[in-house]
């Protein structure tokens, strides 16, 4: 498994005064750097692009959707614009040199219409994703889709949310993603959950219950890596967490974490509480085997 955080810690709109971050987070010890994505055509890519290679490290984009842009609205353009909207997301990620994207990509954040999930907007939803398919195929781009929390969306808020939705797909380059701090509310067992997502998980969120610092709150996550392991997960473990930098002062207060803490305490902090799991993990792995072998 690679390790790496969002710029999501810095800044919610990346722009060429955010480049420099880049090297930065490779030179902290990250391996992956995740792009946050709001509005594709502002994204300064090539720059983006250019800086990934000079650095190494890989890239991946969390993409969150316009409150305009919603593939399972009721009105028929509204989701033609998503449709539109997506496609921009793919091309302008692969510009940037990622292969994945993630986030809850199924509906703006904050959409919440008062009733459960319905069939329309699960047809809806496939029909987006499928019509994009042929897109995927040419950039070799894999969607991660996002359970969120219930205050959040009340479409896709669990694995097996997801589950359905990408059964209904029926795409091999649409996954799920997990987010620790939305599972943390939404799932009976954050274990359990990646157990049942199985080979559809694609991209892991590592997020504490506060979005604090890994470690600092009440996330289980020694038992969040063995059950990734258990899956054979391969993938990028990405720390995100919000509204530290100062540079973002209109941060939703939703998304708000403690004020003391800055970008490089949650990085820094995370990163060695993830290295010492995964150690930790590797050697009684490996004690396993020797007692087995004896």
């Amino acid at each position: 498994m690679k390790l790496g955080i969002s710029i999501f810690a810095w800044t919610s709109t990346v722009s060429n005064s955010h480049i420099d971050l880049i090297s930065q987070i490779r030179d902290l010890g990250f391996s992956v750097c995740e792009v946050p994505m709001l509005a594709p055509t502002m994204l300064p890519s090539r720059s983006l692009r250019n800086a990934f290679e000079e650095s190494g490290i890989e890239c991946t984009v969390c993409s969150i959707l316009p409150q305009n842009v919603n593939p399972i609205s009721p009105d028929a353009a509204e989701r033609k614009k998503s449709i539109h909207h997506l496609h921009k997301c793919v091309e302008v990620a692969a510009e940037m040199g990622a292969r994945l994207i993630g986030g809850p990509l199924f509906a703006p954040i904050g959409y919440l219409p008062g009733h459960r999930p319905t069939e329309d907007e699960v047809t809806w939803a496939t029909e987006c994703f499928q019509s994009i398919s042929g897109l995927l195929d040419q950039y070799q781009m894999t969607l991660a889709l996002e359970p969120v929390n219930r205050s959040e969306s009340l479409f896709l808020r669990t694995v097996s949310d997801a589950r359905k939705l990408c059964r209904a797909i029926n795409h091999p380059r649409v996954g799920i993603a997990i987010d620790t701090f939305h599972a943390n509310i939404e799932e009976k067992s954050i274990p359990e959950a990646i157990i049942s997502a199985g080979a559809d998980l694609r991209h892991v969120h590592m997020s504490e219950n506060d979005r604090g610092v890994l470690g600092s709150g009440n996330i289980d996550f020694p038992n969040v890596i063995d059950s990734l392991t258990k899956i054979n997960y391969e993938g990028v473990l990405i720390v995100e967490g919000f509204g530290y930098s100062p540079s973002e002062p209109n941060a939703p207060g939703y998304l708000l974490a403690d004020k003391t803490t800055s970008p490089i305490d949650l990085a820094k902090g995370s990163l060695n509480y993830l290295r010492n799991i995964l150690t930790q993990h590797e050697l009684e792995n490996q004690m396993i085997k020797q007692t087995s072998a004896g």
